[in-house]
């Protein structure tokens, strides 16, 4: 069915921090692989991943791009993913149906704020990774410092398997401490040498801590290192692909992408440790993971409109499929037809007869599905978990100038949330206003400008509104409520006594009864839950969302005839609600923890502007040459300040963002 089985196949991600050289490791990889013959350049706007005119415009990445390479007869399908906060999402569907990634990072930064972020959410869905410090050609570059803070900040047992040939920018190439060879790059390809005479010493203390190291996480490694005193190449590389597939530690390499240093050690070592998709957990209740002889086991996890038609990204996880296969979409139940299927080189795709087990790629043919469904085969349904989409935090007002333009706004609002689930439309009851809700201003930017061109249409757009929380501050004991409702026939009738607290860590809600005695039967109390919970939906403040709050039912009181489920659910939310405006209550409003680079002579304007907007420094350091402001500030205040910050910077200072929760609104 396949010439190459699913051993030799690497499903991959490339993560990192905004700027951190992502697209030119991906762009590296595509030219090194023969994937294509021009190199791509960010700055040029001439990369394969970033092909949307927007991603080039601003130079970042914005949507996952999945493209095709071969490398030491191996397929590798890697995906570019954003390193900016406002798409994190877009990095959370894409780890959800990967095997193994790439987490690339900054040689003079070290671990930025989003490589924090990207790092937590491969640990999630447990995505075995290694590490490529990038960058190693520049002032500043230290890779010794960069691994000491994946050890320090990332939590990460990381085993650098290489030493620098040269420093800044007199780096010109690695030594391999697995197998002790260097490798150099003057003006061409790469270079295998001897270990440099004045390096050699270095490498091998390096490479005896690697020994040391290994050989205390794993036990056939352990066994050698005791009997011989040392570990043999062959044992020590295959002790790192164990320890990287289990999640144990993790393998760190560098380079300069940009400079063509150091990617094709990149490319052996992704083949040499990453995992292969058999190598992953089966999914479904399968006895063994990837078997394409399975029934078919596919979860579909981007959906993308192009002008001739809708293309599905799926991961095929178990057996086959192929065009004209039809496909049991588990969640709505229906089923769809598969026309065509589809290898994808970033914008451009090339029709195949058949995917496997461990493919990822695109099908036309569906009408209904949407990210996050799973495709199986009809006779045998199973439902995989979908990813994580995170909750909006930033709306905006979107009308259109024209009246005759509402329905296509409505259309073109529609197709932006069902490619991006985490772009939220929703219609404000109170005002009849259209509203758009996304992660970050950035995020709703670049909806409203898709809107714009993809759609040629003339937007009104309002200022931004955050989303606000409540919470109890003191609640109420003994709140006795009850519902009594006759009108003809069976009449309703429900009794409940209520206790609210305030809930303490970062939980939402919680619910307990203390009935006894059976004055409320067991399905009555799931009721009263589920009526409390339909309460929070809207609290007596603002109708904002309720959040943080134990409800406990204390007692309560039936009707022989009369009571039922609806009675006492309509019960719960209309004494929660009472109870509620019974209590002391505060407003939450999110706040972000925002990281400022700035020169050093601007810091004291910066200092001044974040105190200005609520914000509250927790940390300042000189790196590089430049300080660094870290503080948590509210997301309400910090529309806007990109243009603020460049302005007193004189368009040197940088910022990133990440949401940092909810804290009590201030006055």
């Amino acid at each position: 069915m396949r010439s190459l089985p699913n051993l030799r196949v690497r499903n991959l991600g490339i993560l990192a921090h905004v700027d951190a050289g992502k697209t030119t490791v991906t762009e590296r990889i595509l030219f090194l692989t023969g994937a294509v013959h021009k190199r791509g350049e960010v700055h040029d706007g001439t990369t394969v991943t970033d092909f949307d005119p927007q991603e080039r415009e601003r130079g970042i990445t914005i949507s996952s791009a999945a493209v095709s390479a071969s490398w030491d007869g191996h397929r590798l399908a890697v995906v570019d993913t954003p390193g900016h906060v406002d798409f994190s999402d877009e990095v959370e569907r894409a780890l959800r149906v990967l095997d193994g990634a790439v987490a690339v990072f900054d040689a003079v930064a070290g671990v930025e704020p989003q490589s924090e972020t990207v790092w937590r959410q491969a640990d999630r869905h447990g995505v075995p990774r290694i590490a490529f410090v990038n960058k190693m050609d520049r002032a500043g570059a230290d890779l010794d410092a960069t691994v000491a803070a994946i050890r320090a900040r990332l939590g990460a047992v990381a085993l650098p398997v290489q030493l620098p040939v040269g420093r800044e920018d007199g780096f010109r190439g690695v030594v391999d401490l697995v197998r002790m060879r260097a490798y150099v790059w003057d003006g061409g390809g790469r270079v295998e040498t001897e270990v440099p005479a004045r390096l050699r010493e270095e490498a091998l203390r390096r490479r005896r801590d690697l020994e040391e190291r290994v050989a205390e996480l794993h036990p056939d490694a352990l066994e050698e290192f005791c009997a011989d005193g040392a570990l043999s190449d062959g044992t020590l590389a295959r002790a790192l692909r164990a320890l990287t597939l289990a999640g144990t530690a993790v393998v760190v390499l560098c380079g300069s992408a940009y400079r063509d240093r150091g990617v094709e050690p990149l490319l052996d070592a992704i083949v040499a440790y990453l995992p292969a998709p058999a190598d992953r957990p089966p999914v479904g209740g399968r006895e063994r993971a990837a078997d394409p002889h399975a029934p078919l086991v596919a979860l579909a996890f981007k959906v993308h409109a192009t002008p001739t038609g809708r293309m599905t990204y799926v991961r095929v996880y178990e057996g086959a499929l192929s065009k004209g296969d039809t496909v049991l979409d588990t969640a709505t139940g229906r089923t769809e037809r598969i026309s065509r299927v589809l290898r994808v080189q970033a914008d451009r795709t090339a029709e195949v007869s058949v995917a496997l087990a461990g493919d990822i790629v695109a099908v036309v043919g569906p009408k209904t599905v949407r990210a996050g469904a799973t495709l199986c085969a009809p006779h045998a349904p199973v439902v995989l978990e979908p990813p994580v989409t995170a909750a909006p935090v930033v709306s905006v007002a979107v009308e259109a100038r024209r009246s005759t333009d509402t329905g296509r706004l409505s259309a073109g609002l529609a197709r932006l949330a069902e490619e991006d689930p985490s772009l939220v439309v929703r219609t404000d009851p109170e005002t009849g206003q259209t509203v758009l809700s996304g992660l970050g201003e950035l995020h709703l930017e670049v909806a409203v400008e898709r809107l714009r061109r993809d759609r040629d249409l003339e937007v009104t757009v309002g200022r931004p509104q955050v989303a606000y929380r409540e919470t109890v501050v003191r609640g109420v004991t003994g709140l006795l409520h009850r519902h009594v409702k006759q009108d003809g026939g069976a009449g309703q009738f429900a009794h409940v006594v209520l206790d609210v607290a305030p809930l303490g860590g970062e939980e939402e809600f919680a619910f307990t009864s203390t009935v006894t005695g059976g004055r409320v039967p067991q399905e009555y109390v799931r009721a009263v839950e589920a009526g409390c919970r339909d309460a929070l939906a809207d609290g007596p403040l603002g109708g904002h969302p309720v959040t943080g709050v134990r409800v406990t039912l204390t007692d309560g009181a039936t009707h022989p005839k009369d009571s039922s489920e609806l009675a006492f659910r309509t019960a719960g939310r209309s004494a929660l609600r009472e109870a509620l405006r019974a209590s002391v209550l505060t407003l939450l409003e999110p706040v972000a923890e925002v990281t400022v680079t700035v020169p050093a002579e601007s810091v004291g304007a910066v200092l001044g502007d974040l105190a200005a907007r609520r914000g509250r420094i927790t940390d300042s350091r000189v790196r590089g040459g430049t300080s660094v402001v870290t503080a948590t500030v509210p997301l309400a205040e910090l529309f806007g300040y990109a243009t603020r910050l460049r302005g007193r910077t004189q368009g040197r200072g940088t910022f990133t963002t990440r949401p940092a929760g909810y804290e009590p609104l201030k006055a």
